[in-house]
């Protein structure tokens, strides 16, 4: 048995679930814990009851601390600065479980993640990071940190000092824009390896975790899972994959597959009287520029309205 905890709102609702679907089809025995930011996400994830699912709602669990630095922060980074504490929670609500992996809401699996658990455990650390592994071109290390807050793992006996270290910083500081080496919760993990070297182990197979950053520098099918980051819902039933020039191979392999599982989920959404709530992110122009995007921008829109003209 694996337990996952992810955290996210309504708006997100059909990214945590196909998430969810992709471990129903590629994780074995699991459980994924939802921390439930609002009270919307947690009303409707009772109703449908997904197999192997486990909801936290975020009042019951919410510590001082959090409840006092959540007025002067943004959705978004209040969401960063309860996900030190979500692996925490698990633990408290359930004295059995042994290990906990973060997972953002918007990656997607593709292969059984066990082979990641598996180098995990030999090297016998307590925590797992792993690596952004930029292709040089998209590589923002300096801005945003060498290693991504994506998939992490933490057994319970061991990991609480990285994870009272981790939980103290957040609720210290953590915002959406740069500071003297500091950005949300992620740069914060930069020196980890050294900080705490007898605890944290980084993930040595960078091409097991594919990501729009680093689609041109590994092959997509050693990918164990795929972060879909910058992908929105977007009104008139279109979606943005983002601003990163991706192989075409990878949009037909991996982003087709997920914009279905993100249809299908979202019109399960509907037929319990939720309507999906489009995420609206267009890249903006310097984003664009600075990725180089060039005509690829529009043949975008050319290929993913076909999936989504019913949402």
């Amino acid at each position: 048995m694996e337990h996952y905890v992810t955290l996210f709102d309504s708006v997100f609702l059909p990214q945590g679930l196909a998430l969810h679907e992709s471990l129903e089809s590629h994780s074995g025995e699991f459980t994924l814990w939802v921390l439930c930011m609002d009270l919307e996400v947690y009303k409707v994830l009772s109703e449908m009851k997904p197999n192997n699912m486990r909801l936290i709602k975020l009042d019951d669990v919410i510590t001082p601390e959090l409840q006092q630095v959540k007025v002067g922060r943004t959705r978004a980074e209040f969401c960063w600065t309860c996900t030190p504490f979500a692996p925490r929670f698990v633990f408290e609500i359930d004295p059995a479980v042994r290990r906990v992996t973060y997972l953002d809401a918007d990656l997607w699996f593709i292969k059984n993640p066990s082979i990641i658990f598996n180098e995990f455990e030999v090297s016998g650390k307590q925590v797992l990071i792993t690596h952004h592994g930029y292709t040089p071109e998209y590589d923002n290390s300096t801005a945003v940190g060498h290693f991504c807050v994506q998939f992490m793992t933490f057994l319970r006996d061991g990991s609480e000092g990285v994870r009272k270290w981790w939980e103290d910083r957040c609720i210290e500081w953590c915002y959406a824009f740069p500071e003297d080496g500091k950005l949300g919760d992620q740069k914060y993990l930069d020196d980890w390896p050294q900080r705490f070297s007898d605890e944290v182990h980084v993930l040595q197979h960078k091409e097991w975790t594919l990501a729009p950053w680093n689609a041109m520098r590994f092959p997509y099918g050693d990918a164990v899972l795929y972060h879909f980051h910058g992908l929105r819902l977007m009104n008139k039933d279109k979606v943005s994959i983002g601003g990163y020039i991706l192989p075409p191979v990878l949009i037909q392999n991996i982003y087709r597959p997920y914009l279905i599982s993100l249809k299908r989920v979202c019109l399960r959404l509907k037929d319990i009287g939720f309507e999906p709530k489009f995420q609206h992110k267009y890249p903006g122009l310097l984003s664009v520029l600075r990725r180089k995007l060039g005509s690829i921008y529009a043949q975008r829109w050319r290929f993913i309205p076909q999936y989504f003209m019913d949402l």
